[in-house]
């Protein structure tokens, strides 16, 4: 679930433990489903290990990411 945004990023909640790469997982299979691609076209680049991640969705051009991430800022976040 989307929380909002933190630190120049999106902040995503997540049910999965950080243990066995569920939490990765869970991450992966919930862009997956916001942007509609495929599971395996969406990879973590940096921060496995990490609470803080860069993720990179294979075929989701910035401009797309752009306007359907919008939907989550509010008027405070865009200024």
């Amino acid at each position: 679930m989307v929380s909002g945004f933190y630190n120049g990023g999106l902040k995503v909640s997540l049910k999965s433990a950080p243990v066995d790469d569920a939490a990765n997982e869970e991450c992966c299979r919930f862009f997956s489903g916001l942007f509609r691609v495929p599971f395996s076209r969406v990879h973590i680049v940096s921060g496995r290990t990490s609470r803080t991640k860069s993720v990179m969705i294979e075929g989701v051009v910035p401009e797309d990411a752009k306007v359907l991430l919008g939907s989550f800022v509010t008027p405070q976040q865009s200024t």
